[in-house]
């Protein structure tokens, strides 16, 4: 009984950060929607249309169908990780409002794993903006959608978990352009995005596997919103549900290591 009240208050906690996080969002909701709908529709006209009217196909696909499910999951990655990175290391430290909230019977634990599900929220609100302009444009089935939208939120647990991790070693917010330039961007351009893993030398797609998660997470949406198969299914679950305890677990330690005395 006890480990179910413990339990219950811990989930309570973590729901209150995420609603605080969220309150804060909503008084600004009409600027941060507006980011989501614009970026994937300037990657979607000058990529998928643009240089898509040179391509004829890629795996079968109209070029402009090929990359519409990755900039989905993309964007998913850009909104959790950035969110989880820098925003929580401005409330951690500028804000001082993990501090605000430690004063509470709320504990450190429950105010990370708060804002990983706030990160994985602001993944799914963009994952939604996109699932719009994707539905309008012809690009995406409703059903598929439909299922891509939870995957996106467990997604945004990983990227979010991620960014946390790197939020709690930072010790200043100029150096969290160090994982955003070196670890964000490579994973943008080599985990099939924009061309088949296929095409890049073996030892480069062995490390987009081994160590990239969104090449789990464009693997998955594109299968989910094309209808073709998806050869790595398995280890795409795995690699993302794995990596959801693996770096909530990390971060949180990480947090205890910094915050605590």
């Amino acid at each position: 009984m006890k480990k179910i009240k413990r339990c219950k208050e811990f989930i309570t906690g973590s729901y209150r950060v995420w609603l605080r996080n969220a309150l804060v969002f909503r008084k600004n909701i009409r600027v941060n929607l507006v980011p989501p709908f614009i970026e994937p529709l300037l990657y979607l006209g000058a990529i998928g249309f643009g240089i898509g009217a040179y391509i004829t196909d890629v795996d079968g696909l109209p070029y402009v169908r090929f990359i519409a499910p990755a900039i989905l999951a993309a964007s998913v990655m850009n909104a959790s990780f950035f969110e989880c990175a820098y925003g929580t290391y401005v409330r951690m430290y500028y804000q001082k409002t993990f501090d605000a909230i430690l004063a509470t019977p709320i504990t450190l634990k429950e105010v990370i794993l708060g804002e990983i599900l706030w990160g994985a929220t602001r993944g799914l609100i963009s994952a939604i903006s996109i699932s719009i302009i994707l539905f309008v444009l012809g690009l995406a089935s409703p059903s598929g959608l439909l299922i891509v939208l939870p995957l996106s939120f467990f997604a945004g647990m990983l990227f979010a978990g991620i960014a946390a991790c790197f939020s709690a070693i930072s010790p200043s917010i100029d150096t969290i352009s160090y994982p955003a330039t070196l670890f964000i961007a490579p994973m943008f351009l080599f985990s099939g995005t924009f061309f088949p893993l296929h095409l890049l030398p073996q030892v480069i797609q062995y490390i987009a596997l081994i160590f990239l998660p969104l090449t789990h997470v464009v693997s998955l949406t594109r299968a989910l919103l094309t209808g073709t198969s998806d050869t790595f299914w398995a280890l795409n679950i795995t690699w993302i549900f794995v990596g959801i305890l693996v770096f909530s677990f990390l971060a949180i330690r990480l947090f205890e290591r910094r915050l605590i005395v």
